[in-house]
């Protein structure tokens, strides 16, 4: 694409669009900046909201493909693969996956996270190597993320693992983007013009966190992550965490403190294990069993242990 002819897609886009009422913005005072800022952030639920039934089918689309052990992958350059590379790194300490079932690829590799990458997000072959590295298989799931929805890494990311069999979603801000076309699963969040034109970080970046999160913790919900609302994965490795595991075992059971120590001792400080062998009465052994034969459900578990 030549550059005349990126410049006259670029004008086609809403996420570029130019608001001359903002023209000048920077003669005014920081606390109206600040409130013009957080009236169009405002915005961006509603236009998540519009989107829900889309992002429900893709999740559970991703869910079936990761209970079979898939790896969930994001794909993307700049902000939209900062994003996703964050969305994955939190998921480990959140959901105590391993590190390797949830994936995120910026373009440009890690250094890309801090610094700009000459070009390459302008590469589908660099996408392309990036997923043949990975070893993308059929049941794995990738969801190519883009504010314009037409990053031609993030694009050839979608087409190249669908290629390979793999479940994919596109996630943009702009209508109509090949992004979308080219996924299973197109997600355009439209978020309009934003405050400061050529800076889709603002309330796309935003739009697209919100989709991410949904997508990362439903998901992990539905693969037994949690026990109603509360986090039963946890892994307590430092002290706040330890203390949230008690919390969250006496909330799940409301056994007293001495009980539940005992529990934890018991199941080697595995919270879903002793929440199971205190409201079911199993032992330690006996608690994992129940979970491993139940995939980790811990309802499973308990409805196995008690019926």
């Amino acid at each position: 694409m030549t550059p005349e002819d990126l410049r006259a897609t670029l004008d086609t886009l809403t996420t570029e669009a130019f608001r001359p009422e903002l023209s000048e913005i920077d003669r005014l005072s920081t606390l109206d900046i600040a409130r013009l800022m957080n009236t169009g952030d405002a915005t961006v639920p509603a236009a998540v909201t519009d989107r829900l039934p889309e992002i429900a089918a893709a999740i559970d689309a991703v869910s079936r493909r990761m209970a079979t052990g898939g790896r969930l992958v994001y794909a993307g350059a700049g902000t939209a693969g900062r994003l996703g590379v964050l969305d994955a790194s939190e998921c480990p300490p959140t959901f105590n996956t391993d590190p390797a079932q949830v994936i995120g690829l910026i373009a440009g590799g890690p250094q890309a996270m801090v610094a700009s990458v000459e070009g390459a997000e302008d590469s589908p072959d660099l996408a392309r190597a990036d997923l043949d590295a990975l070893g993308l298989a059929p049941e794995d799931a990738l969801i190519g993320v883009s504010a314009s929805g037409r990053t031609p890494y993030a694009v050839a990311a979608v087409a190249h693992a669908r290629a390979r069999g793999a479940l994919t979603v596109g996630l943009s801000c702009n209508t109509g983007s090949p992004l979308a076309a080219a996924a299973e699963h197109g997600i355009e969040i439209v978020t309009g013009p934003e405050l400061i034109t050529g800076s889709t970080r603002l309330k796309a970046g935003t739009a697209q966190k919100l989709v991410l999160n949904m997508i990362s913790t439903i998901t992990m919900i539905r693969l037994g992550k949690t026990y109603g609302n509360l986090m039963v994965d946890v892994r307590a490795s430092n002290d706040k965490l330890r203390a949230r595991s008690r919390r969250i075992v006496a909330l799940a059971t409301g056994a007293p403190d001495e009980e539940i120590e005992h529990a934890l001792t018991a199941t080697d400080g595995e919270v879903k294990d002793a929440i199971l062998a205190i409201l079911s009465g199993v032992d330690g052994p006996t608690a994992a069993r129940l979970l491993e034969e139940s995939g980790g459900h811990l309802r499973a578990a308990l409805a196995a242990a008690t019926g």
